[in-house]
């Protein structure tokens, strides 16, 4: 896929496609100043390559809450760990292992190393999250993400049909980092566990595409199945999913916005120095309905994995 200029004469937008199964850079734009052509053709664009890189953005918190707006309902922040410095901001979290005073700033410090969709755990999980970086480690702490769509697509026949209308219950308990929310007890039963249900296979509200929809492996459960067997089951399409031909990892910049589609794309960050700085501030966006699985929806595979997958076989 070669880069691209954004067809609108008005702006400079340029839109890279990366070699990987994801992912595009994004330059020319400030998210300051978006009308709405502008912001329809970045859409369309994350739309397209499931996860953006936005450049150069100098941006407050007010700025990046408009923005984040702009992909659907704004998300107010989610529960926290004990211990914790309180937010004033309630659409924006504060994602850094920075201590100040004996108290951390933000949450999940240098944790978060396991693969994830953000707030699974929601009865309407988000659609959009958007993070902005504002200080970064001189090495390390690189997010990786992984194609969805493309995990779906490449499962083995009969798994897929296994799947196709199965559930799981996402744990509320803990934080993508392992740390346990204020106010829950620990889990000795992942059947009873606190969190919503969402099928495993989703369809996409705005491509119409079914993608592999997991949330987080920690107490997740498959209903209907013993759980010796919903643990297997799981265990199975954790290792498919997680493959290194789905993931591209961004190495950040001070400065870039990165968007990133919860409904096809699951997305960890890489371990990193923890005596380095590490601020990001983060909002989400939400769809207004659950997520659900259209039978009808069993169209096309979404062309960007699917290209990337030929240049591969073709190799």
């Amino acid at each position: 896929m070669n880069a691209t200029t954004s067809p609108l004469k008005s702006t400079r937008m340029h839109v890279e496609p990366l070699p990987f199964a994801l992912g595009a850079i994004v330059t020319g734009v400030d998210l300051r100043q978006l009308d709405a052509a502008l912001f329809a053709a970045l859409h369309a664009t994350w739309l397209e390559h499931l996860v953006i890189v936005i450049r150069g953005q100098q941006i407050g918190d007010d700025d990046l809450t408009a923005f984040s707006a702009r992909f659907g309902v704004l998300d107010e922040v989610p529960i926290v760990s004990k211990g914790q410095a309180p937010r004033y901001n309630k659409h924006i979290s504060v994602i850094s292992n920075i201590i100040e005073n004996g108290v951390p700033i933000g949450g999940l410090g240098d944790d978060e190393v396991l693969w994830h969709s953000d707030t699974s755990y929601r009865d309407v999980p988000p659609s959009a999250s958007v993070l902005q970086a504002l200080e970064i480690p001189a090495k390390g702490g690189d997010t990786g993400f992984s194609n969805m769509y493309l995990a779906l697509e490449t499962l083995p026949p009969s798994l897929r049909e296994r799947i196709d209308t199965l559930s799981a219950k996402q744990d509320i308990t803990y934080t993508a980092g392992g740390q346990r929310r204020d106010g829950f007890t620990p889990v000795t039963d992942v059947r009873a566990c606190p969190g919503a249900t969402h099928p495993l296979v989703r369809t996409h509200p705005d491509t119409r595409r079914n993608a592999l929809y997991l949330g987080r492996r920690r107490n997740a459960y498959i209903l209907g199945l013993d759980v010796a067997e919903s643990e297997e089951l799981l265990d199975t399409l954790w290792q498919h999913a997680t493959q290194n031909f789905l993931a591209w990892h961004h190495q950040w910049q001070a400065g870039d916005v990165v968007v990133w589609d919860n409904r096809c794309v699951m997305h960890h960050r890489d371990p990193f120095d923890a005596s380095g700085r590490r601020i990001m501030h983060r909002a989400q966006a939400r769809d207004a309905a659950r997520p659900a699985r259209d039978p009808a929806a069993d169209g096309a595979p979404h062309p960007r994995g699917q290209h990337y997958l030929a240049q591969q076989l073709a190799r």
